[in-house]
């Protein structure tokens, strides 16, 4: 491609594209016409959602991706950015969702999840930034939990680690807008249809019936709108989650 034809592809990238949201999330940016480049550690099923996504008409790409390594992120936006498009949207989807005691969290446990859902966060963020910055545009995007908000018993490390990544958001959007690049942080606080949550959730069946469970496609029409906002009204923070809820 020339170089006027990657700035005028419309590219997201969504990091942590798993089986529910972040899958979702790119499907649904594919529907807008974007180019969608999915990120995650296990490259098959990444690479095999990208190709039912190219079946279904649309422009698509899977990476295999450890976000926590600081060379591999800049490797994969420099990637994307000299090979397939200019990057508008970037979501930043990684979990990290283990539950345990603070009695059994060893040092070395507590660190993998802070590099998952907060440091994997601050390299994905900042190489954003730095891409975006030079454009003058962009939607930076951080996918948060009921944790980011109150720490629950056994989810110690989690909590902590959400709570950071939020942080790091409100410091992005405070810094980055002024610059025309929106910083928004999504609070999923609820069970998302997976089918971890249809194996292990005591009341899925209830939940389900009377539609208390997140829909990731539905989910995911929260991100493209945040990205779509104009900026005279950004959203910084979205709370997500179904009618029956209790917050």
């Amino acid at each position: 491609m020339t170089n006027e034809t990657l700035q005028e592809t419309k590219v997201a990238l969504v990091v942590g594209a798993g089986d529910a949201i972040g899958s979702a999330i790119a499907k649904e940016f594919a529907t807008k016409g974007y180019t969608v480049c999915m990120a995650r550690r296990s490259e098959a099923p990444v690479v095999e959602y990208a190709r039912q996504l190219q079946t279904d008409g649309y422009l698509a790409h899977g990476f295999a991706l450890d976000a926590r390594k600081e060379e591999d992120v800049e490797a994969l936006f420099q990637h994307i950015e000299q090979v397939i498009g200019a990057i508008d949207v970037v979501v930043f989807n990684i979990g990290a969702n283990v539950p345990m005691s603070i009695l059994d969290t060893s040092a070395k446990k507590f660190f993998k999840i802070w590099e998952m859902a907060c440091f994997a966060g601050f390299l994905v963020g900042r190489e954003a930034a730095r891409v975006m910055t030079q454009r003058k545009r962009g939607t930076i995007l951080f996918t948060g939990a009921t944790a980011s908000l109150r720490g629950g018993a056994i989810f110690g490390a989690f909590a902590s680690a959400k709570h950071g990544l939020r942080a790091l958001a409100q410091s992005m959007a405070r810094e980055l807008g002024p610059k025309n690049i929106h910083v928004a942080h999504v609070v999923v606080d609820a069970a998302v249809e997976t089918q971890w949550i249809r194996d292990n959730h005591p009341d899925y069946s209830k939940l389900s019936a009377k539609e208390g469970i997140v829909q990731p496609a539905d989910l995911a029409k929260n991100y493209v709108m945040l990205h779509e906002q104009p900026r005279n009204a950004w959203t910084f923070e979205l709370d997500v989650r179904p009618w029956v809820e209790k917050w």
